[in-house]
Protein backbone atom coordinates (compact mmCIF):
# COMPACT_ATOMS: atom_id res chain seq x y z
CA UNK A 1 0.00 0.00 0.00
CA UNK A 2 1.51 3.02 -0.93
CA UNK A 3 2.08 5.93 1.57
CA UNK A 4 0.05 8.71 1.98
CA UNK A 5 1.97 11.88 1.21
CA UNK A 6 1.36 15.05 3.36
CA UNK A 7 1.33 18.28 2.14
CA UNK A 8 2.80 20.91 4.74
CA UNK A 9 1.39 24.05 5.56
CA UNK A 10 -2.09 24.10 3.71
CA UNK A 11 -0.30 23.07 0.50
CA UNK A 12 2.39 25.37 0.38
CA UNK A 13 5.65 23.29 -0.56
CA UNK A 14 9.26 24.48 -1.49
CA UNK A 15 8.26 23.89 -5.01
CA UNK A 16 5.50 26.21 -4.67
CA UNK A 17 7.10 28.98 -2.49
CA UNK A 18 7.30 32.75 -3.66
CA UNK A 19 10.73 33.80 -5.02
CA UNK A 20 11.52 36.09 -2.22
CA UNK A 21 10.97 33.11 0.13
CA UNK A 22 13.10 31.05 -1.99
CA UNK A 23 15.59 33.64 -2.40
CA UNK A 24 15.56 34.22 1.54
CA UNK A 25 15.85 30.39 2.44
CA UNK A 26 18.64 29.77 -0.48
CA UNK A 27 20.71 32.72 1.05
CA UNK A 28 20.23 31.16 4.76
CA UNK A 29 21.06 27.50 3.83
CA UNK A 30 24.08 28.66 1.65
CA UNK A 31 25.24 30.45 5.09
CA UNK A 32 25.03 27.60 6.96
CA UNK A 33 26.73 25.38 4.88
CA UNK A 34 29.28 27.78 4.91
CA UNK A 35 29.57 28.25 8.53
CA UNK A 36 29.54 24.42 8.73
CA UNK A 37 32.96 23.99 6.44
CA UNK A 38 34.30 27.13 8.56
CA UNK A 39 33.63 24.98 11.65
CA UNK A 40 35.18 21.76 10.13
CA UNK A 41 38.15 23.94 9.27
CA UNK A 42 38.66 25.11 13.17
CA UNK A 43 38.15 21.83 14.26
CA UNK A 44 40.94 20.33 12.22
CA UNK A 45 43.22 22.96 13.05
CA UNK A 46 42.47 23.28 16.32
CA UNK A 47 41.68 19.24 17.69
CA UNK A 48 42.89 16.89 15.04
CA UNK A 49 46.03 18.26 12.91
CA UNK A 50 48.24 19.10 16.41
CA UNK A 51 47.72 15.62 17.18
CA UNK A 52 47.67 13.93 13.78
CA UNK A 53 51.65 15.67 13.64
CA UNK A 54 51.86 13.42 17.02
CA UNK A 55 51.01 10.29 15.16
CA UNK A 56 47.79 10.36 16.91
CA UNK A 57 44.67 9.42 14.15
CA UNK A 58 40.80 11.01 15.01
CA UNK A 59 39.11 9.03 17.50
CA UNK A 60 42.87 8.79 19.66
CA UNK A 61 42.84 12.74 19.29
CA UNK A 62 39.04 13.00 20.72
CA UNK A 63 39.96 10.83 23.47
CA UNK A 64 43.07 12.54 24.12
CA UNK A 65 40.99 15.93 24.37
CA UNK A 66 37.87 14.81 26.82
CA UNK A 67 39.67 12.15 28.52
CA UNK A 68 43.44 13.81 28.83
CA UNK A 69 46.79 12.59 28.74
CA UNK A 70 46.98 10.73 31.99
CA UNK A 71 50.46 10.42 31.58
CA UNK A 72 51.12 13.97 31.44
CA UNK A 73 50.47 17.48 32.44
CA UNK A 74 47.42 19.93 31.14
CA UNK A 75 49.70 22.04 30.17
CA UNK A 76 52.50 20.14 28.38
CA UNK A 77 49.40 18.77 26.62
CA UNK A 78 48.39 21.83 25.16
CA UNK A 79 51.80 22.73 24.24
CA UNK A 80 51.95 19.34 21.82
CA UNK A 81 48.69 20.13 21.07
CA UNK A 82 46.21 23.06 20.64
CA UNK A 83 49.01 25.76 21.35
CA UNK A 84 51.69 23.86 19.53
CA UNK A 85 51.84 26.57 16.51
CA UNK A 86 51.19 29.56 18.71
CA UNK A 87 55.14 28.88 20.39
CA UNK A 88 58.43 28.55 18.90
CA UNK A 89 60.41 25.06 19.03
CA UNK A 90 63.09 26.12 21.33
CA UNK A 91 60.55 27.74 23.71
CA UNK A 92 58.43 25.02 24.10
CA UNK A 93 60.99 22.36 24.72
CA UNK A 94 62.59 24.40 27.30
CA UNK A 95 58.72 24.72 29.14
CA UNK A 96 58.42 20.72 28.53
CA UNK A 97 61.29 20.07 30.39
CA UNK A 98 60.63 22.37 33.24
CA UNK A 99 57.24 20.98 33.68
CA UNK A 100 59.38 17.23 33.61
CA UNK A 101 61.39 18.05 35.86
CA UNK A 102 58.23 19.33 38.68
CA UNK A 103 57.27 22.38 37.59
CA UNK A 104 59.08 23.83 40.37
CA UNK A 105 58.86 27.12 41.97
CA UNK A 106 62.88 28.06 41.94
CA UNK A 107 62.71 26.95 38.17
CA UNK A 108 60.10 28.90 37.39
CA UNK A 109 62.15 32.44 37.33
CA UNK A 110 63.91 30.61 34.20
CA UNK A 111 61.04 30.01 31.92
CA UNK A 112 59.33 33.01 33.10
CA UNK A 113 60.18 35.49 30.37
CA UNK A 114 58.57 32.57 28.20
CA UNK A 115 55.21 32.69 29.53
CA UNK A 116 55.48 36.30 29.61
CA UNK A 117 56.75 37.32 25.88
CA UNK A 118 54.64 34.57 24.07
CA UNK A 119 51.39 33.21 26.80
CA UNK A 120 50.62 36.39 28.97
CA UNK A 121 49.24 38.58 25.69
CA UNK A 122 46.05 35.72 25.47
CA UNK A 123 46.18 34.03 28.58
CA UNK A 124 46.01 36.67 30.98
CA UNK A 125 42.64 38.47 32.83
CA UNK A 126 42.62 41.82 30.52
CA UNK A 127 42.72 39.77 27.58
CA UNK A 128 39.33 39.32 27.95
CA UNK A 129 39.41 35.50 26.30
CA UNK A 130 38.34 32.56 27.65
CA UNK A 131 41.14 30.76 28.63
CA UNK A 132 43.38 30.33 31.71
CA UNK A 133 45.66 32.79 32.98
CA UNK A 134 49.13 32.39 32.82
CA UNK A 135 50.54 35.30 34.62
CA UNK A 136 51.90 33.79 38.20
CA UNK A 137 53.70 30.82 39.25
CA UNK A 138 50.38 29.79 41.51
CA UNK A 139 47.98 30.22 38.16
CA UNK A 140 51.22 28.09 35.94
CA UNK A 141 51.21 25.10 38.72
CA UNK A 142 47.49 24.88 38.65
CA UNK A 143 48.03 23.66 34.74
CA UNK A 144 51.13 21.73 35.57
CA UNK A 145 48.95 18.55 37.27
CA UNK A 146 48.52 15.62 35.54
CA UNK A 147 46.11 16.13 32.35
CA UNK A 148 42.82 14.62 32.78
CA UNK A 149 40.64 16.92 30.49
CA UNK A 150 38.61 19.37 30.85
CA UNK A 151 36.95 20.39 33.90
CA UNK A 152 33.33 19.76 34.68
CA UNK A 153 32.51 23.22 34.66
CA UNK A 154 33.89 23.74 31.11
CA UNK A 155 31.99 20.50 30.02
CA UNK A 156 29.15 22.83 30.88
CA UNK A 157 30.10 25.71 29.79
CA UNK A 158 30.77 24.45 26.07
CA UNK A 159 27.71 21.89 26.15
CA UNK A 160 25.02 24.63 26.87
CA UNK A 161 26.85 26.63 23.77
CA UNK A 162 26.41 24.21 21.55
CA UNK A 163 23.08 22.74 22.49
CA UNK A 164 21.12 25.83 22.63
CA UNK A 165 23.21 26.99 19.04
CA UNK A 166 23.03 23.73 17.09
CA UNK A 167 20.41 23.26 18.35
CA UNK A 168 18.49 25.87 16.76
CA UNK A 169 20.38 25.56 13.41
CA UNK A 170 18.46 22.53 13.09
CA UNK A 171 15.20 24.14 13.84
CA UNK A 172 15.80 26.28 10.67
CA UNK A 173 16.86 23.80 8.39
CA UNK A 174 15.13 21.09 9.61
CA UNK A 175 11.69 23.51 8.98
CA UNK A 176 12.54 24.45 5.49
CA UNK A 177 13.40 20.95 4.68
CA UNK A 178 10.19 19.71 6.36
CA UNK A 179 8.77 21.51 3.30
CA UNK A 180 10.01 19.46 0.85
CA UNK A 181 7.81 17.40 -1.09
CA UNK A 182 9.76 14.00 -0.53
CA UNK A 183 8.27 11.21 1.68
CA UNK A 184 6.45 12.06 5.33
CA UNK A 185 8.42 9.08 6.82
CA UNK A 186 11.59 10.50 4.97
CA UNK A 187 11.31 13.68 6.07
CA UNK A 188 10.45 12.40 9.71
CA UNK A 189 13.92 10.60 9.99
CA UNK A 190 16.45 13.61 8.09
CA UNK A 191 14.20 15.82 10.91
CA UNK A 192 14.97 13.89 13.54
CA UNK A 193 18.00 12.61 13.00
CA UNK A 194 20.57 15.65 13.54
CA UNK A 195 19.07 16.06 17.31
CA UNK A 196 19.97 12.62 17.74
CA UNK A 197 23.35 12.94 16.75
CA UNK A 198 23.19 16.07 19.12
CA UNK A 199 22.91 13.96 22.19
CA UNK A 200 25.25 11.31 21.40
CA UNK A 201 27.94 13.57 20.50
CA UNK A 202 27.61 16.00 23.42
CA UNK A 203 26.68 13.85 25.75
CA UNK A 204 29.77 11.53 24.60
CA UNK A 205 32.11 14.13 25.92
CA UNK A 206 30.84 13.55 29.51
CA UNK A 207 31.18 9.72 28.92
CA UNK A 208 34.46 10.08 27.42
CA UNK A 209 35.44 12.12 30.06
CA UNK A 210 35.58 8.92 32.18
CA UNK A 211 35.40 6.30 29.50
CA UNK A 212 37.74 6.78 26.48
CA UNK A 213 36.43 4.52 24.42
CA UNK A 214 33.15 6.33 23.34
CA UNK A 215 35.25 8.82 21.47
CA UNK A 216 34.03 6.74 18.64
CA UNK A 217 30.74 7.70 19.53
CA UNK A 218 31.91 11.49 19.35
CA UNK A 219 32.63 10.83 15.84
CA UNK A 220 29.67 9.01 14.71
CA UNK A 221 27.76 11.44 15.81
CA UNK A 222 29.39 14.74 14.18
CA UNK A 223 29.41 12.72 11.14
CA UNK A 224 25.67 11.97 11.55
CA UNK A 225 25.13 15.93 11.93
CA UNK A 226 27.29 16.80 9.37
CA UNK A 227 25.49 13.96 6.68
CA UNK A 228 21.97 15.29 8.26
CA UNK A 229 22.81 19.01 7.32
CA UNK A 230 24.05 18.31 4.00
CA UNK A 231 20.91 16.73 3.06
CA UNK A 232 18.32 19.34 4.66
CA UNK A 233 20.51 22.07 2.80
CA UNK A 234 20.77 19.95 -0.99
CA UNK A 235 17.85 18.70 -1.26
CA UNK A 236 15.48 22.22 -0.39
CA UNK A 237 17.92 24.00 -2.35
CA UNK A 238 17.47 21.63 -5.31
CA UNK A 239 13.56 21.48 -5.04
CA UNK A 240 13.41 25.17 -5.13
CA UNK A 241 15.59 25.92 -7.85
CA UNK A 242 15.88 22.48 -10.06
CA UNK A 243 13.37 19.73 -9.73
CA UNK A 244 10.73 22.13 -8.62
CA UNK A 245 10.89 24.63 -12.05
CA UNK A 246 7.72 22.76 -13.84
CA UNK A 247 5.57 22.66 -10.90
CA UNK A 248 6.07 26.31 -9.75
CA UNK A 249 3.16 28.24 -10.51
CA UNK A 250 3.33 31.68 -12.15
CA UNK A 251 4.09 34.93 -10.27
Amino acid sequence: MNEVRETPLGGMTLRTLPIALRVLFSCFLVTMGLGFLAAMLLLFLQDVDPHRRMGMSLVPAISAKYYGDRSGSRLEAALRGSMSGQIGEPERARLIDWLREGATEEGYSEVRPIFESVCVACHSAVSGLPVPPLTSFEEVKALAEVDTGPSLIALARVSHVHLFGISIIFLLTGAIFAMSDLRRGLRMVVVVTPFIAIWADIGSWWITKYQPLFANVVVIGGALMGLALVVQVFCSLWEMWVSGGRSRPAE
